[in-house]
């Protein structure tokens, strides 16, 4: 049998209504204008028993996320070195923000017919790949309690709750941060380790990070209470944060984090375990259109 140059569509099963699948049914019909055939794939198992026939794992052009950041997340960790695609139909979509992809199906398929593609960096927590960053102390504990009262999708009034109960159970255990092979451990009550400097709301948590410069920008808070994550959210909601003598930063390519208490851990918004944890860049690792 021979297999056309085809292109994987990864809907997320939420999707599919309203613009989110005029978008889709936009991209589908422009591949075909291209002479590429799409096909779509609302079960992962299934898109990876394709891909499990060489047949069709060489024709493959590239896979489309649909969907938000999630959605682009489980893509990129169940089917590693394959070229990615985002069509942004989420809640929350920093990872084509940042690359300036718009939500318009014509446009995405344009440039997987152009081959218009970039290597990103892609950040690595024990065998869990991220794009944006990873976190460990308060910012992770409100992940986690979000994740942990879920009960459909996450919309971002969903952490109005948490973060409050956060902000008054939370106890802000030190943590020990050992960057590459120095054996002298900084400390902080929560660590920013960010790939990508795109965050929800807008949110710039480090201005000199960069998704294809092979490292990882820390911030780390040295302190944390009741009444100083609020102080730490509004220097970081008007971008002075970095200047504050308590917030560090530094870079690094692998980050190890220890604590005396464990401490919870959270990538691209999916809570990630819990300390000891180390995380580490693998430069270049991901190919996706732009």
């Amino acid at each position: 049998m021979t297999v056309a140059r085809w292109v994987a569509v990864q809907r997320n099963p939420v999707s599919g209504a309203g613009q989110d699948r005029a978008a889709i049914v936009e991209l589908v019909l422009r591949l075909r204008e291209h002479g590429l055939h799409p096909r779509l794939f609302a079960n992962r198992e299934r898109l990876r028993r394709r891909l499990d026939d060489p047949r069709w794992r060489e024709r493959l052009v590239g896979i489309v996320a649909a969907g938000g950041d999630g959605t682009v997340g489980d893509v990129i960790n169940r089917f590693p070195g394959f070229p990615l695609a985002i069509l942004p139909l989420g809640n929350e979509n920093l990872l084509a923000g940042y690359l300036g992809i718009p939500k318009a199906g014509r446009a995405v398929a344009d440039m997987i017919a152009a081959s218009h593609r970039q290597r990103l960096d892609v950040g690595v927590v024990g065998d869990r790949r991220f794009t944006l960053m990873a976190s460990a102390g308060f910012d992770a504990d409100v992940v986690h309690r979000t994740h942990a009262a879920r009960t459909g999708h996450i919309t971002r009034g969903r952490y109005v709750g948490p973060i409050l109960r956060s902000l008054f159970r939370y106890r802000f255990h030190e943590m020990r941060i050992y960057i590459d092979d120095d054996p002298a451990p900084l400390r902080a009550r929560t660590a920013l380790i960010v790939n990508i400097p795109a965050y929800a709301i807008g949110l710039r948590l480090a201005d000199s990070a960069r998704g294809d410069d092979g490292v990882l920008d820390l911030r780390l808070f040295e302190h944390g209470s009741v009444f100083r994550m609020p102080w730490y959210f509004v220097r970081v909601l008007t971008r002075s944060h970095e200047r504050l003598r308590d917030v560090r930063s530094a870079r690094a390519s692998r980050v190890r984090i220890e604590s005396d208490e464990p401490i919870p851990v959270q990538i691209d918004g999916d809570p990630a375990g819990w300390t000891p944890v180390e995380i580490r860049i693998l430069p270049g690792a991901l190919e996706v259109f732009v």
